[in-house]
């Protein structure tokens, strides 16, 4: 069945398109009678406005972009969730893609959102660069942008993240309370703000307890399962932690996999925390202890200054960072 247009209303009524248009845009201008007409004929035909119409005439869509390194990945699907919860609730429909971690898709996957007139972005950095003169572009031109997760460092931007200084802090000190002196420390690459944020929150927990800082004893990892692999295997027959503190989702997963191999027969009481929203962590041995992220209060803080910033609600503020707390789950 076709789909009924502005004109076929126009032409029921006769009346002019201009009048069904802005009656249907409930304009001061048309009269009560008129507009009654209008949206009851309207409804009986079930007419629906064209999205793409509009956003060719308004050079808008209503609709808003993402951006994630991988979607099958814990934090991001939870962080989208948050994401879809708000923009839905606020009228905007969300189109999502994937970096892969590479900074050529990602500035491919920008372009595209842009040609698709989205409103605004919502983005988490792939972990291959540093570099993000290819947003500050966009950004320039009155493009709406907000960082989430892993963020550039320049102060003029929107960013909403986890505290997770705070969050490696806790799970190192969590470790040495425990009578852990050989933390090991796996993490992502180190140009993610990620990274260095964990990193510091790890090194300062060891300072404090009168710990040295054993670089030894720190792997930085890229996003093949295997880096994973190798970095557990070579500190396991050099260095032989007492403790795995692993940066990340997805290195947690990875690292708890090639420990389980490589360990086997081993008589040492290693344990493992990790920085991930796994929700299988519970059902892991030996047992995971977790740094959790609150990722869907990420994503609905990410999507509120978004969605404020397109719909002018923060004029005269300026660039807003959100940082939200961490939960450590102990598991014995």
């Amino acid at each position: 069945m076709s789909s009924v247009t502005i004109k076929d209303i126009a032409r029921a009524l006769n009346i002019s398109v201009s009048t069904v248009s802005r009656a249907l845009r409930d304009s001061y201008d048309i009269n009560a009678g008129t507009k009654k007409r209008v949206v009851e004929y309207a409804e009986k035909m079930n007419y629906r406005p064209n999205p793409i119409a509009l956003s060719l005439k308004e050079n808008k869509s209503r609709s808003i972009g993402v951006i994630v390194p991988e979607i099958a990945n814990t934090f991001f699907s939870q962080a989208i969730n948050g994401i879809e919860e708000i923009a839905c609730e606020r009228g905007y429909p969300v189109v999502i893609f994937q970096s892969h971690e590479l900074l050529e898709r990602e500035i491919a996957n920008i372009r595209h959102l842009f040609e698709r007139r989205v409103d605004g972005l919502l983005i988490s950095l792939s972990g291959s660069h540093k570099d993000i003169s290819h947003l500050e572009e966009y950004r320039r031109n009155n493009f709406p942008i907000v960082y989430f997760d892993r963020v550039p460092e320049t102060a003029e931007a929107h960013k909403v993240v986890a505290d997770n200084f705070e969050g490696a802090f806790k799970a190192t000190e969590h470790l040495i309370i425990r009578g852990k002196k050989r933390i090991a420390h796996i993490t992502s690459p180190p140009t993610l703000s990620i990274t260095q944020e964990r990193m510091a929150g790890y090194k300062s927990a060891l300072q404090k307890h009168g710990l040295p800082v054993r670089e030894e004893l720190i792997r930085y990892c890229g996003f093949r399962p295997e880096e994973a692999a190798e970095a557990i295997c070579s500190l396991l027959e050099t260095e032989r932690p007492d403790a795995f503190f692993m940066g990340s989702d997805r290195l947690a997963l990875d690292c708890f996999e090639a420990y389980k191999k490589q360990a086997q027969g081993r008589p040492e009481d290693i344990t493992l925390v990790g920085f991930t929203n796994l929700s299988v962590a519970h059902l892991l041995e030996p047992p995971l202890s977790t740094v959790v992220q609150p990722a869907i209060s990420i994503g609905r803080k990410a999507a509120e200054i978004l969605l404020d910033e397109i719909e002018n609600k923060r004029r005269g503020k300026g660039f807003e960072t959100v940082v939200l707390g961490t939960e450590l789950n102990i598991r014995p």
